[in-house]
């Protein structure tokens, strides 16, 4: 059995999650890359990091679907013989208005963003409490304090998101696990690109630190809240937003926007 740390992100393929697997591999990780659509995409991530001298695979979940997540972490015991971090980052969203949501459109939301958080901690948990040891970072948003409008699915997932990861804190910090959550604010992806045409320039105009995020800016603290660093750090959410979400909106404030 592998005496090195090994780390599982799902939704690794693409985006922020391919960003926090590169960063664990550079951290001394091995890495099992997860992924539902674009397996070319996922292999091609491994290879990447095996070039860099990491151990890495591809593996495909539904994270929604019980019996592939049960697939996808036999896979990563065969491969690595342990699971010491795990990272859920696998999401979607509906961009729609509350009214016009289908039913359909909110099952996959609330399955994927939760019920998928819920699997693969499950799983992560079981397998931790043996070893005695863990750590479990979700990605949750910006929506975890401030409702988003038009995304009401979303919202409520990522708000579902940070009370189970106080409540899984709870139940398996007595097997030396930890679980925390990463909260993003407005972060320079291919995604959040095609959401609006500046979107830059329009959320730094909002931010204090005056600029917008960066998936590195993510990565860093998913590391940290994973590393022994944050040994005694459990059931917490850490905004990474460039104080975003710190600020209220008074009507008599001036924050200079």
């Amino acid at each position: 059995m592998s005496t090195r740390r090994t780390a599982l992100v799902t939704g690794a393929n693409s985006g922020i999650g391919k960003t926090i697997a590169a960063r664990l591999a550079g951290a001394g990780y091995d890495v099992a890359i997860n992924y539902k659509l674009d397996s070319p995409a996922a292999e091609n991530v491994a290879r990447e990091l095996q070039a860099n001298g990491a151990r890495a695979i591809a593996v495909y979940a539904d994270v929604a679907n019980s019996n592939d997540v049960d697939a996808m972490f036999e896979k990563v015991f065969a491969a690595f013989g342990r699971l010491d971090a795990l990272v859920n980052n696998a999401g979607v969203q509906v961009f729609k208005p509350l009214l016009d949501v289908e039913e359909n459109e909110w099952d996959r939301v609330i399955a994927t963003n939760l019920k998928g958080c819920y699997l693969c901690t499950q799983r992560a948990g079981r397998h931790m409490k043996e070893l005695g040891s863990g750590s479990i970072v979700n990605i949750g948003s910006g929506c975890n304090k401030v409702p988003f409008p038009n995304l009401s699915g979303y919202t409520a997932s990522k708000g579902g998101i940070e009370m189970f990861t106080k409540s899984a804190a709870l139940e398996l910090g007595p097997f030396g696990i930890r679980v925390n959550c990463v909260a993003p604010g407005a972060i320079d992806t291919e995604r959040t690109k095609a959401e609006l045409p500046d979107f830059a320039a329009s959320w730094a105009r909002l931010t204090p630190l005056r600029r917008i995020g960066t998936p590195d800016d993510v990565a860093a603290a998913v590391e940290f809240l994973l590393s022994e660093n944050a040994s005694f750090i459990s059931g917490q959410t850490l905004g990474v937003d460039g104080g975003l979400f710190a600020q209220p909106r008074w009507p008599d404030a001036d924050y200079g926007v």
